[in-house]
């Protein structure tokens, strides 16, 4: 196995340890967080920051427009909400419910603007990081 390989398993193990431990974060805020910050605004900047650890995992390598689409993909979601879709649809089951959302917030798309400036700063300390050794 070559180097770059080796690089990209391993790259591959930390995003989905990532993914894990913000998926456990994601959940205990979704059943023990009843505040009006953390769960609104915390628990949508995360979100985006979780997609795009489970993205990674499938793309280690250098993707620039990984956090814009991530981004783009979190507004539509939200845009679907001022439908509301979920009821156009009809749709009954509470997980996927609860996955689309069912009220529009401006302030969401501040959270997940801010996660996916997160996830950009990484990617670029990451790949500036790799690029140097």
């Amino acid at each position: 196995m070559n180097k770059a390989t080796q690089n990209q398993k391993r790259a591959r193990l930390i995003y989905a340890a990532v993914f894990a431990v913000l998926f456990a974060v994601e959940i205990i805020i979704g059943l023990y967080v009843h505040d009006q910050f953390v769960r609104p605004y915390i628990g949508d900047m995360l979100v985006v920051v979780l997609l795009w650890a489970l993205v990674r995992m499938i793309i280690p390598f250098r993707a620039v427009w990984l956090s814009g689409a991530i981004y783009v993909f979190a507004v539509l979601v939200e845009l679907s909400q001022m439908i509301p879709l979920v009821d156009f649809l009809e749709i009954e089951n509470r997980l996927i419910r609860v996955l689309m959302g069912t009220s529009f917030a401006v302030g969401d798309l501040f959270a997940y603007a801010a996660g996916c400036i997160v996830t950009a700063i990484v990617d670029i300390a990451v790949f500036r990081h790799r690029k140097q050794n």
